[in-house]
């Protein structure tokens, strides 16, 4: 049964809404018209522009000597130029170094997604070292033909489905992502990356309009989806918290309709189980989320969540299994394989060759930040409030934590048990990274612009901002507080201007301040 809808008119005497359904519908889709066209911007320019004046100058250069030398050879004229324009293309090949895919973390996942459509192999050898085509986030281990093989290490089902649309592309074009990066690189990240956002976009609208009491309020947590998380950052990048978060998203909606609205047609509960298992195998510590929301629905629908549920999360589940035993011929995912004891099970510590050129692998010498932090607690105290925090670089939590509480105590049991699954997920997700990692995974997520292992839980955290944001609606002084801390929200999640993969104003800020940093 839908629960009683609040009164339209007040609350304690203040005004509630005042706008119709439809007119407010109208905002939401201008506010993610203009989230869409951001991160669109950005990605049609995405490009390692740090890199781009060496190589123009490499270049140069180049084409300097050779113009000298063909000089010298006698050649002139219309001849000295149309060989020049031959080797400037040879050049540009041999020196490319800008590329559209900005780290490690993505070039990992790429070379999967192209060799696996150019060699039908999830080893990725054969790529490591082309130009531009590098990376540290690989591991090695024995093969299917008995020789040591470089693989991502990354989880493999997020890249094989990625695969798919590359297959598609590459039969109908014939172009490869070695030769059109940039073409093919963003086509596939606008159906990776901007298409889950608008559908996140979209049922945090719906949400917002179900629990929302204000407009003021309501439009208020619209903007901080669409403009004040990190998510928008890692738009124009490959990674697994983007899908991740409109993964939870998609849970948490079809969570109110099942639970809480009563809805119990059986392909509800099958895309529940699909949704929340998918989000555990893009960020391991979802695995609360595929939890809490199963014991859930099993509370109120055991029969529904057994044949729907049970079936949906078990597809994923075997998707996951099945491709790390098809890329790995082990069920666990590469990053599981660090063994301290036995050689052969760490595929962490390996040299490989690339250009007659031996290297140790990245993982047996770590620099700076992938040190990890020593301390536990200055550990937790960064992650939360300091150089990588997620209240500091992105405070509207702050109200997603008061708007928990505010839930918490309400009369209303659908209310205090959303809440309550959002708190127990995201202490376990906290408590899981904060408190339970070695010191070499207290890095933070690496040379990251935010705590990124928590990306994933906006969409929940958007949800319990919606009290919050309906209080602070009452008055001038609560609206300027609430915008304050979006303005500040909204600064992180813009200061990677082109590229998320680097350190956050904050610890550019206190390193600017004579701090040492990570060196």
């Amino acid at each position: 049964m839908m629960e009683t809808q609040l009164d339209s008119r007040s609350i304690n005497n203040h005004p509630v809404s005042s706008l119709t359904a439809a007119v407010r519908w109208g905002v939401y889709v201008l506010l993610i018209a203009v989230a869409v066209g951001n991160m669109m911007g950005r990605l049609l320019a995405v490009n390692s522009v740090d890199f781009a004046r060496l190589e123009s100058f490499r270049i140069k250069q180049r084409l300097d000597e050779t113009r000298e030398q063909l000089a010298l050879e006698g050649l002139e004229g219309q001849a000295l130029e149309g060989r020049l324009a031959e080797e400037e293309q040879r050049f540009r090949k041999e020196i490319r170094l800008q590329r559209p895919f900005l780290s490690a973390n993505d070039r990992s996942r790429w070379m999967t997604i192209r060799s696996l459509v150019e060699h039908g192999t999830y080893e990725i050898d054969s790529i490591v070292g082309q130009p531009t085509w590098d990376t540290i986030d690989m591991v090695q281990h024995v093969g299917r033909d008995g020789q040591k093989h470089l693989y991502s290490s990354k989880p493999p089902l997020l890249a094989t489905l990625l695969a798919g649309e590359y297959w598609l592309i590459h039969r109908i074009t014939g172009a490869t992502l070695g030769d059109h990066p940039y073409e093919i690189g963003r086509a596939m990240l606008v159906t990776a990356n901007i298409l889950p956002l608008v559908l996140m976009y979209v049922l945090i609208a719906s949400l917002v309009e179900r629990f929302g009491a204000t407009d003021w309020g309501r439009f208020f947590v619209m903007a901080s989806a669409t403009m004040g998380t990190m998510l928008n950052a890692f738009a124009v990048t490959l990674n697994n918290h983007v899908v991740g978060a409109a993964s939870a998203a998609v849970t948490a909606f079809l969570l109110v309709r099942i639970a809480y609205d009563g809805e119990r047609r059986w392909h509800y509960f099958l895309l529940a189980g699909v949704a929340a298992a998918f989000t555990a195998t893009c960020d391991l510590p979802a695995t609360a989320l595929l939890a809490a929301v199963a014991a859930a629905l099993l509370w109120r629908a055991p029969r529904e969540t057994l044949l729907g549920f049970v079936p949906g999360a078990a597809i994923i589940a075997a998707a996951f299994f099945g491709t790390n035993w098809l890329a790995h011929e082990r069920l666990a995912p590469p990053y599981a394989f660090r063994s301290t004891t036995n050689a052969s099970e760490n595929w962490y510590h390996y040299t490989y060759t690339v250009n007659g050129r031996e290297i140790q692998s990245y993982w047996q010498n770590r620099q700076g930040i992938d040190r990890g932090e020593a301390s536990k607690i200055d550990y937790a105290v960064h992650a939360l409030v300091g150089h990588h925090g997620i209240f500091s670089l992105t405070p509207i939590w702050l109200l997603s934590v008061m708007g928990s509480f505010m839930w918490l105590v309400s009369p209303e049991c659908s209310r205090r048990g959303l809440a309550a699954l959002v708190l127990a997920v995201s202490g376990a997700c906290l408590v899981f990274f904060i408190g339970l990692r070695p010191q070499e995974d207290r890095n933070y997520g690496g040379m990251t612009s935010g705590f990124r292992w928590v990306f994933w839980l906006a969409p929940l955290w958007l949800i319990v901002l919606v009290p919050a944001a309906d209080r602070l609606a009452r008055s001038r002084v609560g609206q300027a507080i609430a915008a304050v801390l979006l303005s500040f929200s909204v600064l992180s999640a813009s200061y990677p201007t082109w590229n998320p993969w680097v350190q956050p104003w904050i610890y550019n800020w206190l390193t600017s301040c004579g701090w040492k940093g990570f060196g």
